[in-house]
């Protein structure tokens, strides 16, 4: 049976959930070489989102297999309030030496979605044991995204997700995303950004920043905009407004994180804003296993121990098993110089879409930093049209890709509110030769799709 597909209509794995009936099949996974995906009929795909940006170190590394062999042979699970594990602890140290100071200790989680719960009920906790318990509001931004557990959601800039769960979630502020693009009018992306951070302190001054807990925001964007990067004043402007209002700053840093901007965290990049909390996973296990880590103050974590304790936890955290495999990619990302490889090939790949750029008709934008890069597609340059939504692009660009044996990760955030794009964030291992192959399939894939829309009288 190797290789035999179930139909999506009567599946019974996890695209019974997500694909409509009558929807193509997806090519069956038999193996991961580095950059490469194989399926069971020997097609290779190169995997260049590096899936939901997670699979940092690529496929089938052999130091990371031997690690998870290793710590499988001594012990896969033990829970954190019974015992100790050196697993947990060589990772834990590891991250917060990479991290910094004031981001020095972490809660170790399975995820993105369960990290952001942890953050924002770790900085309850702590404003309660400081005596500020007036405090529990948490702004976020439009468009945002930070997970989909309720809690995540909540806080998340997503119009059609709040339509489908909004009765189930307690509203919070939003303000708008310093988006780069897709301007207002009269704005330039300065102003705009200056716009963003004042916007914020309306809105805390407004609440009564004495109930104001906590920002959220993605310092390079993610699933909701795509790789943004704001004006660097921005983000010091933030800063300010969270420090002079009591307010924790927290960055999500699920996709940013571990290396993938060409820092090891994407608040590397500004120093003078660094946050009081930041969040990571997918790259952080590059996809072995499931982990993700809420990154606090050691001074914070002392206030709240001396309350009482973290009242929050979860079956699966401090895993072993992820802790180990957590603490094997993060040796591999010091010792290959991972870090500034991305910052290396990033620079190559930003070349070769600016290059991409000028001979499609559909890249509209390229942004992001490092290998944390995004191309938005548009039906006119000029204008910035967008191609029209019944078009559905994004999802038709993953198909064309396919063919093509590249492996894409392609977003419509809001029903295409704010525009349709691509992810372009192969792992950090990729090498200027990989990089190259990337670039001219991307381009073959541009060039069907550009002849598709000509064909249907879109594009002229």
């Amino acid at each position: 049976m190797d290789g035999a597909r179930t139909s999506p209509e009567i599946g019974f794995g996890q695209q019974a959930f997500t694909r409509p009936p009558g929807a193509p099949p997806l090519p069956r996974i038999a193996r991961g070489e580095g950059v490469w995906l194989i399926d069971t009929e020997g097609k290779r795909y190169f995997d260049a989102s590096s899936g939901p940006v997670a699979s940092n170190l690529g496929h089938g590394h052999p130091r990371i297999l031997a690690a998870m062999e290793a710590q499988a042979r001594q012990a896969v699970f033990a829970y954190p309030s019974q015992f100790e594990s050196a697993a947990n602890l060589e990772f834990a140290e590891r991250l917060g030496r990479l991290a910094g100071p004031g981001l020095d200790r972490s809660f170790i989680v399975s995820g993105g979605s369960e990290a952001v719960e942890s953050a924002i009920k770790f900085a309850r906790q702590h404003a309660v044991a400081t005596g500020e318990a007036s405090r529990w509001k948490v702004i976020g931004r439009q468009p945002g995204y930070h997970g989909n557990t309720l809690g995540a959601l909540a806080v998340s800039g997503d119009e059609h997700a709040h339509e489908v769960f909004g009765p189930l979630l307690r509203a919070v502020p939003r303000v708008p995303a310093p988006l780069s693009y897709r301007l207002p009018p009269n704005h330039t992306v300065e102003s705009h950004a200056r716009a963003c951070a004042q916007a914020l302190e309306d809105a805390i001054l407004r609440e009564g920043p004495e109930t104001v807990l906590a920002f959220i925001m993605e310092p390079v964007g993610g699933l909701a905009t795509g790789a943004l990067v704001a004006p660097d004043s921005y983000y010091a402007t933030v800063r300010q407004i969270c420090t002079r209002h009591g307010v924790k700053l927290i960055y999500d840093e699920v996709m940013s994180g571990a290396g993938r901007t060409g820092r090891f965290l994407a608040a590397d990049h500004w120093p003078d804003a660094r946050p009081d909390i930041a969040v990571l996973a997918k790259g952080l296990s590059a996809g072995y296993a499931p982990l993700g880590a809420a990154l606090v103050s050691a001074e914070m974590v002392r206030v709240v121990a001396e309350a009482g304790g973290f009242m929050h936890g979860f079956t699966y955290n401090a895993h072993v098993m992820s802790c180990a495999v957590g603490a094997a990619v993060l040796r591999e990302v010091e010792d290959a110089d991972l870090v500034g490889n991305a910052a290396r090939m990033g620079e190559l790949l930003l070349g070769k879409l600016q290059a991409l750029a000028a001979h499609s008709p559909l890249v509209g934008d390229i942004r992001g930093k490092g290998l944390l890069l995004a191309v938005e597609l548009v039906a006119d340059k000029h204008s910035k049209a967008m191609i029209p939504l019944e078009k559905v692009a994004p999802a038709r660009v993953q198909q064309l890709a396919l063919r093509h044996g590249l492996a894409l990760y392609c977003r419509r955030t809001s029903r295409g509110a704010y525009g349709d794009w691509l992810m372009l964030s192969p792992p950090l291992t990729v090498t200027a030769e990989e990089i190259g192959i990337l670039a001219e399939r991307l381009g073959a894939v541009l060039d069907d799709y550009a002849a598709e829309l000509r064909a249907d009288g879109i594009l002229h």
